[in-house]
């Protein structure tokens, strides 16, 4: 049988998404004592117990809630009067602290050029989970562009098909072309990512929004889209690139305002310095 440990290991190994909810108060009679844990899965299922009947059931609802919205929780049950919408009749009260487990976010690079390898390099140091992605085999390998956790050999327009692409994962297309975006994209833009970026020029850009609208894509879609990519940084080498790329997914993911910390500080008045 699997403990919630070895199954937590798992969770983290595979980067997945879980919650972890434990008892850590137990007043009087109550089901389990404290430490008593339940490890949930998106699926429903789950390992553990943190006492069985309508408690359990009110604790997995909350867990998959902090599963959606990220945040960790405490509930306090009494366990007296059903009828005042306890959930049992044990006499105690309980408490438990409920962890949504969330996997690293991703860092999806398609196009394996020399900007993309850098972006590999650098969104693996900064802890993301990375995926290249590139139509030319040969680009797309360990061997080739080494440091991502996977590889998928495959066109643009079939990624989606190919990977899971959920609300954590931010897409870099460093594609080497408008032709090849203005494919790709439409089924991308369809999937729940955080951030689309593109690199290139404004007219390579105003090229693919052309294309794009010419396949009936809706413009408030393909306003999503961040083109050209990243922060201006004046960044002229595949490192200095990947570095303004990743700077603007950063400011995204953590509602950052991009500003020079030095004007921030500046408009922050005295009493609250």
């Amino acid at each position: 049988m699997t403990s919630i440990y070895q199954a937590l290991a798992e969770v983290e190994k595979n980067n997945q998404t879980a919650a972890l909810c434990t008892v850590t108060q137990s007043k009087g009679s109550t089901p389990r004592h404290v430490g008593s844990k339940m490890l949930v899965y998106p699926d429903g299922k789950f390992v553990g117990s943190v006492g069985g009947g309508d408690l359990e059931h009110r604790v997995l609802d909350e867990a998959w809630i902090a599963m959606s919205d990220g945040e960790a929780r405490y509930l306090h049950y009494n366990m007296s009067s059903p009828s005042r919408g306890d959930p049992g009749i044990c006499g105690g009260q309980v408490e438990v602290f409920v962890e949504p487990i969330l996997p690293a976010p991703t860092l999806i690079v398609v196009g394996a050029g020399h900007v993309g390898k850098a972006l590999v390099h650098l969104a693996k140091w900064l802890g993301f989970y990375v995926v290249v992605s590139d139509d030319r085999a040969e680009f797309c390998s360990p061997e080739e562009t080494p440091g991502a956790d996977e590889y998928h050999p495959v066109p643009m327009e079939k990624l989606a098909e190919s990977f899971n692409i959920t609300k954590r994962a931010f897409i870099a297309l460093t594609s080497r072309g408008s032709a090849i975006d203005a494919l790709g994209l439409p089924s991308l833009l369809e999937s729940p990512a955080a951030y689309i970026g593109v690199i290139g020029s404004k007219r390579r850009w105003l090229a693919t929004v052309k294309e794009l609208k010419k396949k009936g894509v809706d413009e408030k879609v393909i306003a999503k889209v961040h083109s050209p990519i990243g922060l201006e940084l004046q960044a002229e080498t595949p490192q200095e690139i990947a570095l303004s790329i990743m700077a603007e997914i950063l400011m995204i993911r953590d509602k950052g305002t991009g500003k020079p910390m030095k004007l921030e500080m500046r408009n922050e008045s005295p009493s609250s310095a």
